[in-house]
């Protein structure tokens, strides 16, 4: 499953919309997700599942590639 993520880049910033930044990852689930970036510091605001429409609209983004997960 492909899912975005909505992060701020300083994990102790409070969210502001303006900060916001957005990457994709596959991963299994959102709990897969949320642990395979426990140890970046980021503070993730919201993972949001892509399927369907939306995920054939994003990925005619010119932003849209998946986070290579080391």
């Amino acid at each position: 499953m492909i899912f975005k993520v909505y992060y701020q880049e300083i994990e102790t910033e409070i969210p502001v919309r303006e900060n916001t930044k957005t990457f994709y990852i596959d991963a299994e689930n959102e709990r897969a997700v949320r642990h395979i970036l426990k140890d970046r510091p980021i503070n993730i605001e919201y993972v949001q599942l892509l399927e369907g429409a939306y995920l054939e609209y994003e990925k005619k983004s010119e932003d849209f590639s998946l986070q290579e997960i080391n």
